[in-house]
Protein backbone atom coordinates (compact mmCIF):
# COMPACT_ATOMS: atom_id res chain seq x y z
CA UNK A 1 0.00 0.00 0.00
CA UNK A 2 1.39 3.40 -0.93
CA UNK A 3 1.21 6.23 1.58
CA UNK A 4 -1.57 8.69 0.89
CA UNK A 5 -0.81 12.37 0.63
CA UNK A 6 -2.70 14.85 2.78
CA UNK A 7 -3.34 17.20 -0.17
CA UNK A 8 -6.72 15.80 -1.16
CA UNK A 9 -7.33 13.22 1.60
CA UNK A 10 -10.60 13.95 3.40
CA UNK A 11 -12.01 12.30 6.51
CA UNK A 12 -15.80 12.41 6.98
CA UNK A 13 -16.99 11.70 10.54
CA UNK A 14 -20.75 11.19 10.28
CA UNK A 15 -23.03 8.62 11.91
CA UNK A 16 -25.84 9.03 9.36
CA UNK A 17 -24.72 6.41 6.81
CA UNK A 18 -26.85 7.78 3.96
CA UNK A 19 -25.62 11.35 4.40
CA UNK A 20 -22.02 10.11 4.77
CA UNK A 21 -22.26 8.14 1.49
CA UNK A 22 -23.75 11.14 -0.31
CA UNK A 23 -20.96 13.44 0.91
CA UNK A 24 -18.37 10.79 0.09
CA UNK A 25 -19.53 10.41 -3.52
CA UNK A 26 -19.76 14.17 -3.99
CA UNK A 27 -16.23 14.80 -2.70
CA UNK A 28 -14.82 11.89 -4.71
CA UNK A 29 -16.26 13.48 -7.87
CA UNK A 30 -14.26 16.60 -6.92
CA UNK A 31 -11.01 14.66 -6.75
CA UNK A 32 -10.77 13.91 -3.03
CA UNK A 33 -9.84 10.54 -1.58
CA UNK A 34 -12.39 10.02 1.19
CA UNK A 35 -12.17 8.09 4.44
CA UNK A 36 -15.32 7.46 6.49
CA UNK A 37 -15.77 7.12 10.24
CA UNK A 38 -18.85 7.20 12.45
CA UNK A 39 -17.28 7.17 15.93
CA UNK A 40 -14.26 8.59 17.75
CA UNK A 41 -12.67 5.13 18.00
CA UNK A 42 -12.78 4.77 14.20
CA UNK A 43 -11.18 8.22 13.80
CA UNK A 44 -8.35 7.24 16.15
CA UNK A 45 -7.78 3.98 14.25
CA UNK A 46 -7.67 5.76 10.87
CA UNK A 47 -5.18 8.33 12.17
CA UNK A 48 -2.68 5.57 13.00
CA UNK A 49 -2.11 4.93 9.28
CA UNK A 50 -3.21 8.12 7.54
CA UNK A 51 -3.04 11.86 7.93
CA UNK A 52 -5.88 13.65 6.13
CA UNK A 53 -5.53 17.29 5.22
CA UNK A 54 -9.29 17.88 5.52
CA UNK A 55 -12.06 16.67 7.80
CA UNK A 56 -15.83 17.12 7.98
CA UNK A 57 -17.20 16.29 11.43
CA UNK A 58 -20.82 15.99 12.52
CA UNK A 59 -21.29 17.66 15.91
CA UNK A 60 -23.74 15.11 17.30
CA UNK A 61 -22.61 11.52 16.95
CA UNK A 62 -24.22 8.38 18.34
CA UNK A 63 -22.56 7.00 21.44
CA UNK A 64 -20.75 8.81 24.19
CA UNK A 65 -18.32 11.03 22.24
CA UNK A 66 -19.51 14.19 20.56
CA UNK A 67 -18.07 15.58 17.38
CA UNK A 68 -16.15 18.06 19.53
CA UNK A 69 -14.04 15.19 20.90
CA UNK A 70 -13.30 14.19 17.28
CA UNK A 71 -12.30 17.78 16.43
CA UNK A 72 -9.90 17.82 19.37
CA UNK A 73 -8.40 14.45 18.39
CA UNK A 74 -7.98 15.54 14.76
CA UNK A 75 -6.41 18.87 15.72
CA UNK A 76 -4.04 17.16 18.18
CA UNK A 77 -3.01 14.77 15.38
CA UNK A 78 -2.32 17.59 12.88
CA UNK A 79 -2.84 21.25 13.77
CA UNK A 80 -2.73 22.19 10.07
CA UNK A 81 -5.72 19.98 9.18
CA UNK A 82 -8.73 21.96 7.95
CA UNK A 83 -11.73 20.79 9.97
CA UNK A 84 -15.33 21.82 9.25
CA UNK A 85 -18.02 21.00 11.80
CA UNK A 86 -21.55 20.30 10.53
CA UNK A 87 -24.56 20.36 12.81
CA UNK A 88 -28.32 20.33 12.86
CA UNK A 89 -28.08 21.77 16.39
CA UNK A 90 -26.25 25.03 15.71
CA UNK A 91 -25.54 27.30 18.65
CA UNK A 92 -23.02 29.98 19.51
CA UNK A 93 -21.71 27.90 22.44
CA UNK A 94 -20.90 24.84 20.33
CA UNK A 95 -19.51 27.00 17.51
CA UNK A 96 -17.12 28.72 19.91
CA UNK A 97 -16.00 25.41 21.41
CA UNK A 98 -15.48 23.84 17.97
CA UNK A 99 -13.25 26.73 16.90
CA UNK A 100 -11.33 26.67 20.20
CA UNK A 101 -10.69 22.95 19.73
CA UNK A 102 -9.30 23.41 16.21
CA UNK A 103 -12.13 23.57 13.67
CA UNK A 104 -11.62 26.14 10.93
CA UNK A 105 -15.36 26.50 10.26
CA UNK A 106 -18.78 25.61 11.64
CA UNK A 107 -21.79 25.11 9.35
CA UNK A 108 -25.45 24.48 10.12
CA UNK A 109 -27.18 21.67 8.25
CA UNK A 110 -28.33 21.46 5.61
CA UNK A 111 -24.98 22.21 4.01
CA UNK A 112 -23.80 20.83 0.72
CA UNK A 113 -20.40 20.03 -0.74
CA UNK A 114 -20.06 23.53 -2.18
CA UNK A 115 -20.62 25.07 1.28
CA UNK A 116 -18.09 22.73 2.88
CA UNK A 117 -15.43 23.23 0.23
CA UNK A 118 -15.93 27.01 0.46
CA UNK A 119 -15.48 26.75 4.24
CA UNK A 120 -12.12 25.00 3.70
CA UNK A 121 -11.14 27.99 1.56
CA UNK A 122 -12.20 30.50 4.23
CA UNK A 123 -10.18 28.88 7.02
CA UNK A 124 -8.20 32.05 7.75
CA UNK A 125 -11.29 34.12 8.54
CA UNK A 126 -12.21 37.57 7.33
CA UNK A 127 -12.90 40.98 8.80
CA UNK A 128 -15.52 41.61 6.11
CA UNK A 129 -18.38 39.81 7.90
CA UNK A 130 -21.35 42.12 8.26
CA UNK A 131 -22.32 42.85 11.87
CA UNK A 132 -26.03 42.86 12.65
CA UNK A 133 -27.62 45.81 14.43
CA UNK A 134 -30.38 43.93 16.24
CA UNK A 135 -30.06 42.37 19.67
CA UNK A 136 -30.91 38.76 20.44
CA UNK A 137 -34.50 37.91 21.28
CA UNK A 138 -35.52 36.02 24.42
CA UNK A 139 -36.31 33.01 22.23
CA UNK A 140 -32.83 33.10 20.68
CA UNK A 141 -31.19 33.43 24.10
CA UNK A 142 -33.21 30.45 25.38
CA UNK A 143 -32.21 28.43 22.32
CA UNK A 144 -28.53 29.28 22.85
CA UNK A 145 -28.71 28.31 26.54
CA UNK A 146 -30.37 25.00 25.71
CA UNK A 147 -27.66 24.13 23.19
CA UNK A 148 -24.89 25.23 25.50
CA UNK A 149 -26.27 22.84 28.13
CA UNK A 150 -26.68 20.05 25.55
CA UNK A 151 -23.03 20.44 24.58
CA UNK A 152 -21.96 20.38 28.24
CA UNK A 153 -23.87 17.16 28.84
CA UNK A 154 -22.70 15.38 25.70
CA UNK A 155 -26.17 15.81 24.14
CA UNK A 156 -27.85 13.88 26.95
CA UNK A 157 -31.40 15.30 26.88
CA UNK A 158 -32.38 14.02 30.33
CA UNK A 159 -29.31 15.50 32.04
CA UNK A 160 -29.59 18.78 30.11
CA UNK A 161 -33.26 19.09 31.12
CA UNK A 162 -32.37 18.43 34.76
CA UNK A 163 -29.65 21.12 34.71
CA UNK A 164 -31.98 23.58 32.98
CA UNK A 165 -34.72 22.91 35.57
CA UNK A 166 -37.29 21.65 33.07
CA UNK A 167 -39.01 18.38 32.35
CA UNK A 168 -37.30 16.11 29.82
CA UNK A 169 -40.39 16.04 27.61
CA UNK A 170 -40.55 19.85 27.59
CA UNK A 171 -36.95 20.01 26.40
CA UNK A 172 -37.56 17.30 23.80
CA UNK A 173 -40.60 19.22 22.53
CA UNK A 174 -38.58 22.46 22.26
CA UNK A 175 -35.84 20.63 20.35
CA UNK A 176 -38.40 19.05 18.04
CA UNK A 177 -39.82 22.47 17.17
CA UNK A 178 -36.46 24.11 16.45
CA UNK A 179 -34.34 21.29 15.02
CA UNK A 180 -32.84 21.97 11.61
CA UNK A 181 -33.53 18.93 9.45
Amino acid sequence: MTPMTAERLLLIVEDDADFARTLCRSFERRGYTVLLASRLEEVEALLRDRSPGYAVVDLKLNGEASGLACVQTLHDHDAAMLIVVLTGFASIATAVEAIKLGACHYLAKPSNTDDIEAAFGRAAGTTEVELTKRSSSIKTLEWERIHEMLAETGFNISEAARRLGMHRRTLARKLGKQQVK
